[in-house]
C-alpha cells in the first residue's frame, strides 16, 4: 500500500475534515506570496551585476534584464500554477517523482543555490550596514544576521505582517530609485535602444559573465521552490472553480510584483549607466566604491544616503526569503522539518562563513568580486529547477485539464534553451579563455 501523501491523482486534493471544500477566501489572503518572491529579484546580487553592467557596458545590457525579468514572470507563473493545483510545491513533486539519488541530487544543488544567494545577501547587509554607520564588514555580517532573526520573529505573529514588513521595504527601495533616476538625468533614447539584446552578448567574455549573473540574479532557482510553497493552499477543495479562482488572483500578484521588481532592477542599471558610465568610471564594479562616488558626480549628498539605505533595505527582506526557501526545499525534498530560528541559524553560519573569508583575503573588493560570482552559480543551477518545472506543469498525468500546452509551453522551453546556451558560453569560455 502506497503511504506516500504526495502521492495524488491529479485533480484529487486533500479534503477539509468535514469533507466539504473550503469556503472562498477573501481575496486579500491570496495576495503577499508575490511580494516576497519579487523581494528575491531586488537582491544585492542584482545590484552587483546591474552596477557592473550598467558602468561597463552602459545600457546595452538592459535588454537583458528585460529578457530575464520576463522569463522569471512565466517561470513564476508555472511554479504558483503547480502549487495551486496539485497543492503540493516543487520540491515535494521533484521527490514524487524522482528515485532515491535523484532526489538527493536535486536537493543539494538546490541548497547550493540557496547558500550562494545567502553570501550575497549577508555581504549586501554587511556593505550597507558599513556604509551607513561606519562599521566593519564583518561587525555588518553579524549585525545582519540579527536583524534576519528579528525580521523572522515576525512570522510568529502572522505571516501578514511580515509579508506588510517586506512589501513596505520594497516600497522603500522604489521610492529611493525614483529619486536616484531624477537626479541621474539618463538619456531616455540610449535607454530604451539597450532594450533590444546585442548580437555582441555572445562574443564579449565579460558581457556574457554579467548577462550569466544578471539571470541567475534575476531568474532566481529557489524562488521556483518557494513560490510553489506558499500558494499550495490556496484551493484546498480542489474543486475547479477554486483553482480558477486561485489561480486568477495569484497571476495578478505575482505578474505585479515581478513588474516592479523589473522597474527597480532596469532603475539600477539605468542610474549606473547614467552616472558612472557615462562619466568615465567604467570600472566601477564595488558597491562601496559606488557609494563614494555617486554623491559628487550627480552633486548631493542625498544621492549616496538613499543608495546604501535602499541597498539596506533590499538585503535583509532577501535574506527572508531566502531562509523561508531553504525551509520549503528541505521539507520537500527531504521532509525535515527545521524551526525557522535553526533554518536561519543554518543558512546565515554557511554563508558568512565564505563571505568572511572573502573579504580576510581580498579586502572590501573581494566581497563584490563574491557578489557576482554568486549570482553566476545560481544560474549554473537553474536549469535544474526550470526544466522539471516545465515538465511537471505540462504533464497531464499530473495536472489533469490544468497542464500548461501551445504558447506557454514553447516559451517556457524557450527560457530554458536561452538559460542552457548563456550557461554553455560561459563555461566553455572560462574553460578555453576565449
Amino acid at each position: 500500500m502506497n503511504t506516500n501523501p504526495f502521492a495524488l491523482r491529479p485533480n484529487r486534493r486533500p479534503r477539509l475534515p468535514d469533507g466539504g471544500p473550503a469556503r472562498p477566501a477573501h481575496w486579500f489572503s491570496f495576495v503577499g506570496a508575490g511580494a516576497l518572491i519579487a523581494v528575491g529579484y531586488v537582491d544585492p546580487g542584482n545590484w552587483a551585476t546591474a552596477l557592473g553592467a550598467g558602468a561597463g557596458y552602459g545600457y546595452r545590457l538592459l535588454g537583458m534584464v528585460l529578457l530575464s525579468s520576463l522569463m522569471a514572470m512565466l517561470l513564476q507563473w508555472l511554479s504558483s500554477r503547480l502549487g495551486v493545483v496539485t497543492g503540493r510545491d516543487l520540491a515535494q513533486v521533484c521527490r514524487e517523482r524522482n528515485g532515491r539519488r535523484g532526489t538527493l541530487f536535486l536537493w543539494l544543488t538546490s541548497e547550493v543555490a540557496i547558500i550562494a544567494c545567502d553570501v550575497a545577501e549577508v555581504v549586501g547587509s554587511a556593505v550597507a550596514l558599513q556604509l551607513l554607520l561606519g562599521v566593519s564588514l564583518t561587525v555588518g555580517m553579524l549585525m545582519s544576521a540579527v536583524c534576519t532573526f528579528a525580521l523572522l520573529a515576525l512570522r510568529q505573529k502572522g505571516g501578514r505582517k511580515l509579508e506588510a514588513v517586506i512589501a513596505t521595504l520594497i516600497g522603500f527601495v522604489g521610492l529611493c530609485f525614483v529619486v536616484e533616476l531624477a537626479l541621474a538625468d539618463p538619456d531616455w533614447h540610449a535607454a530604451l535602444a539597450g532594450t533590444v539584446p546585442s548580437a555582441e552578448l555572445l562574443r564579449n567574455a565579460g558581457m556574457v559573465w554579467l548577462a550569466a549573473g544578471i539571470v541567475g540574479a534575476t531568474v532566481m532557482p529557489h524562488n521556483l521552490y518557494l513560490h510553489s510553497a506558499l500558494v499550495k493552499q490556496h484551493a484546498p477543495g480542489g474543486s475547479d472553480p477554486e483553482i480558477k479562482a486561485a489561480l486568477h488572483v495569484v497571476n495578478i500578484d505575482t505578474f505585479a510584483s515581478l513588474s516592479f521588481a523589473f522597474v527597480i532592477n532596469a532603475a539600477l542599471l539605468i542610474v549606473s549607466a547614467a552616472v558612472f558610465h557615462a562619466n568615465g568610471h567604467r570600472d566601477i564594479t564595488d558597491l562601496a566604491d559606488a557609494h563614494r562616488l555617486i554623491a559628487p558626480l550627480v552633486g548631493t549628498p542625498w544621492a549616496s544616503i538613499l543608495f546604501a539605505a535602499a541597498l539596506l533595505a533590499c538585503s535583509l527582506s532577501a535574506t527572508v526569503t531566502g531562509t523561508l526557501a531553504g525551509q520549503a526545499v528541505m521539507e520537500g525534498f527531504l521532509r525535515i522539518r527545521l524551526p525557522r530560528w535553526k533554518r536561519a541559524l543554518l543558512t546565515r553560519a554557511l554563508a558568512i562563513g565564505p563571505a568572511l573569508f572573502a573579504v580576510a583575503l581580498f579586502g572590501q573588493h573581494g566581497s563584490n568580486q563574491l557578489l557576482v560570482a554568486s549570482q553566476v552559480v545560481l544560474s549554473l543551477q537553474l536549469p535544474l529547477a526550470v526544466v522539471p518545472l516545465i515538465r511537471y506543469t505540462s504533464n497531464a498525468g499530473l495536472m489533469g485539464d490544468w497542464r500548461v500546452r501551445g504558447v506557454p509551453l514553447v516559451l517556457a522551453w524557450l527560457c530554458a534553451t536561452l538559460i542552457l546556451v548563456i550557461n554553455g558560453t560561459l563555461l566553455w569560455q572560462l574553460a578555453f579563455g576565449e
